[in-house]
């Protein structure tokens, strides 16, 4: 039973762990400034490949410069996109990029207001993670997982507890 005992210990441990790391790759990104994105086409590979996670930092419009990956507003529908800076138009106050593996630049300019920051590290395929823990069904899927996971991390416990008592009982008498 001792062994047992030891074998769940590690392996919730293990799980709580991963479930930290997760939230905190996903969430605690926050606290730092962040924002994070899912990049949803292949505009910027292999930069950014679909599925990646993208930590934007918020940036002064006046230290970016040509060569520079930037996120920004894309259109009055709040799109968010990521690409490249190819002209700085500083008397207009406009941006004109281009997404690396397009073959020609983006129509529209980006005005310096619509600039949320510059991409400074990525996690690969993540996105595809925090995409369905913030969407139904896989919101209600993980909320379920964690339910599950807290009985299972702290049930075993009981059972066991109560079993020593039973056996310290039985030995008392």
């Amino acid at each position: 039973m001792d062994a047992l005992k030891k074998i769940w210990s590690v392996i919730s441990t293990v799980l709580v762990v991963a479930i930290v790391l997760c939230a905190v790759a996903l969430m605690g990104s926050r606290l730092l400034g962040y924002r994070v994105f899912t990049v949803i086409s292949g505009s910027m590979e292999p930069t950014y490949r679909v599925g990646d996670l993208i930590y934007v930092k918020p940036t002064d419009s006046a230290q970016i410069k040509v060569g520079d990956p930037i996120t920004f507003v894309l259109n009055e529908s709040l799109v968010v996109a990521t690409h490249r800076v190819v002209e700085v138009d500083a008397a207009e106050q406009h941006f004109h990029t281009k997404g690396d593996a397009n073959e020609i630049a983006d129509q529209s300019p980006v005005h310096f207001n619509n600039v949320i920051g510059v991409p400074k590290f990525r996690i690969p395929k993540l996105g595809y993670v925090s995409d369905f823990i913030q969407n139904p069904p896989g919101m209600y899927i993980t909320i379920a997982a964690c339910a599950v996971l807290i009985v299972l991390v702290f049930l075993p416990d009981m059972i066991w507890k109560k079993e020593d008592r039973q056996d310290t009982e039985e030995k008392q008498d």
